[in-house]
């Protein structure tokens, strides 16, 4: 990778939407030639290139060449997820008195927002560059009754790549009703850039996880990760630690679980994960405001995607969605996911690549 000398935004066409809606992918470029596309369709981050110890860059995020394939993204590959990421039960809440059913699109259950949710919308974007840093303004604004969610929602996401190899995610949301709220970015990490991330290592700073029943909703008990393949408190091989026998294993069909972070803050970021590729030297670290991470180790890629490299095979990724508890709506003693007239929604996550 080849630092330059000015870092930049370059936007270059991505195709046309059935209605018309011409979509534009946006290069980010910092001082050090660190790239990141994003597209303005879906707030979706479609390439990521970092060096690895000998400076050769590869993309380590999966995504696809042409517009087309992510009309159809039913994996949410790269998207912001809203108004709600991860399940609701049976899509169903009640709130304030008042009960709301929303699209079952992962039955039995609601998913990552619903059918259209707001990884297939088009997004208003903004460039900007500074002395530290280039990047993108999202702003969108979601009707009341979209994807049957209460209330006008305004969201506003800041893509930042900053000089050190930092990406950066801020999300800020107001509202004119009470409604669910729980955004989060849903890119597949590969640092090797290709095959699977079997011999990754991962370190999650969590004591706590939340088991599943066969739905994938969280039972409500906040277990203990000791002596089970969810302690993952120390760099642990995902090939090793994923074949261990493990009921919860079975269900998830490997880990697509969430993770209750250490040490959670309202007020700074923490690192709350880590991810090494050994043989590039590849690291991400993972720094988040939120109160847990949900770990999805590609369990449901099968081939049938052709991606930037060709199909993309059976846990050729990994996600690290730094987010609130799925369910939350449906589960009092879980931190609290509902945004109010008057209230403002705001955290902050950042993924910054280095290599050893």
């Amino acid at each position: 990778m080849t630092p330059v000398d000015t870092a930049s935004v370059t936007p270059a066409p991505f195709g046309i939407l059935p209605d018309g809606q011409h979509v534009t992918v946006f290069t980010l470029t910092n001082r050090q030639g660190m790239q990141v596309k994003v597209l303005d369709f879906g707030a979706i981050i479609s390439a990521i290139q970092v060096p690895d110890r000998d400076g050769t860059v590869a993309d380590v995020v999966l995504g696809f060449e042409r517009l087309e394939p992510y009309l159809a993204n039913s994996a949410f590959l790269g998207a912001v997820i809203g108004r709600y990421g991860n399940r609701i039960a049976e899509g169903r809440f009640s709130l304030d008195g008042k009960d709301y059913q929303l699209a079952v699109n992962n039955a039995p259950n609601h998913l990552h927002g619903g059918n259209q949710g707001f990884h297939q919308v088009m997004w208003q974007a903004a460039p900007f560059t500074n002395d530290d840093a280039v990047g993108i303004t999202f702003t969108r604004s979601s009707p009341d009754g979209e994807d049957g969610y209460p209330g006008k929602l305004d969201v506003t996401v800041v893509y930042e790549l900053d000089n050190g190899n930092a990406l950066s995610l801020r999300y800020h949301a107001v509202t004119d009703q009470a409604t669910p709220i729980n955004l989060t970015n849903h890119s597949y990490f590969n640092l090797a850039g290709q095959g699977t991330i079997l011999g990754h290592e991962v370190a999650i700073d969590a004591d706590r996880y939340l088991p599943v029943d066969a739905g994938s909703i969280p039972t409500g008990e906040l277990a203990e990760v000791t002596g089970t393949p969810f302690d993952l408190r120390q760099s642990t091989l995902i090939g090793d630690s994923i074949a261990l026998p493990h009921e919860q294993l079975r269900i998830g069909r490997g880990y697509d679980h969430n993770f209750v972070l250490n040490h959670q803050t309202e007020q700074g970021l923490k690192l709350a994960a880590m991810v090494r590729d050994p043989v590039s030297g590849r690291v991400m670290q993972v720094y988040t405001q939120e109160p847990g991470v949900q770990f999805y180790s590609g369990n449901f890629l099968d081939g049938s995607q052709h991606g930037k490299q060709g199909p993309i095979p059976y846990r050729g990724a990994l996600c690290l969605e730094t987010q609130h508890f799925p369910d939350s709506p449906n589960q009092s003693h879980f931190p609290n996911t509902i945004l109010r007239p008057g209230q403002v929604y705001q955290t902050h996550t950042v993924y910054r690549f280095s290599a050893e």
